[in-house]
């Protein structure tokens, strides 16, 4: 069961990374192409129903900040309540 935590805990990390890449993305426009729009695919969804409660302010969206700190914490409390089961 830890390694499930883990592995979960794992995906939520690199999920967390890809959203940091869209949002570096969104900042440097020479980096986009046609693989941004496979990023946005996996990132959109999860970005807009926080954008419906929190709208971006004087241009800066804080929707990417309420969820990669949502994910840390969510990845936090799998790892550590799957493992502390067996320890």
């Amino acid at each position: 069961m830890c390694d499930l935590g883990l592995g979960i805990a794992r995906v939520i990390s690199i999920y967390t990374i890809i959203m940091i890449v869209y949002a570096v993305i969104s900042w440097i426009p020479d980096l986009r192409g046609r693989w941004t729009e496979y990023v946005a695919m996996l990132v959109e969804p999860v970005l807009a129903p926080v954008r419906r409660i929190i709208p971006p302010l004087g241009g800066f969206d804080l929707s990417f900040l309420v969820v990669i700190i949502l994910l840390q914490f969510l990845s936090r409390w799998i790892a550590s309540s799957s493992c502390s089961a067996f320890y």
